[in-house]
């Protein structure tokens, strides 16, 4: 993962009030804390701050005028509610070399065969990797897979210098058979109220797919 740089500056003000001001500016405050250090706090640029963010684990370069360089990862992320802005940054340290835990999300690839139904139930693994080379995530094929099938963490092809940091038999994906249209009208017509709901034939095969 390629690092991305940012020119941060030093912040002495503090409170709802600096953040505001801030944020008005279109900067980011944020927070730089880890390995044993006192917490730093500093300001970021919105706009390149929201860019390197949308990267998942994303490595940033923090300069801050006047002191040293510091290699961070994004550990927490406030934004608002309704705009999606960012309102607040924790930044964790990192040293090159060193090993570090982070969620990668799981993809996955391919068709099961018709008729069944395929439940992710992982979307995203925790693995310890190398700060600097953190994946972008790990790809599982499903094609051709029936149903009862069940693929676990231990399954999972992780990249070189990447480990499973959860048990190996966490469940990630499941197949099972897939609901048919009769199944579906079956169970409709035993639910409480079934005497008042129509279902069309159309409805039930739409729901099946």
């Amino acid at each position: 993962m390629a690092e991305v740089k940012i020119q941060a500056e030093s912040r002495t003000e503090f409170g709802k009030g600096a953040a505001r001001r801030i944020r008005r500016d279109s900067k980011v405050p944020a927070v730089l804390y880890g390995h044993g250090t006192d917490p730093v706090h500093i300001t970021l640029p919105g706009h390149d701050t929201m860019l390197a963010l949308k990267t998942a684990n994303a490595l940033l370069l923090i300069e801050v005028s006047g002191a040293e360089s510091l290699l961070a990862l994004p550990k927490q992320v406030q934004r608002d509610p309704i705009r999606g802005t960012i309102e607040h940054v924790d930044l964790v340290i990192v040293k090159r070399g060193e090993k570090v835990e982070v969620d990668i999300a799981i993809h996955l690839e391919g068709e099961a065969i018709s008729g069944t139904l395929v439940v992710l139930e992982n979307a995203s693994i925790l693995v310890e990797a190398e700060a600097t080379h953190i994946p972008d995530g790990v790809t599982v094929s499903i094609e051709g897979l029936e149903a009862g099938t069940a693929i676990h963490a231990s399954d999972l092809k992780l990249p070189a210098g990447t480990t499973l940091a959860v048990e190996p038999d966490t469940l990630i994906v499941n197949i099972t058979a897939g609901t048919t249209a009769a199944e579906l009208e079956a169970d409709l017509a035993s639910a409480p109220g079934a005497d008042n709901v129509t279902v069309s034939a159309t409805t039930v095969a739409a729901v099946a797919e």
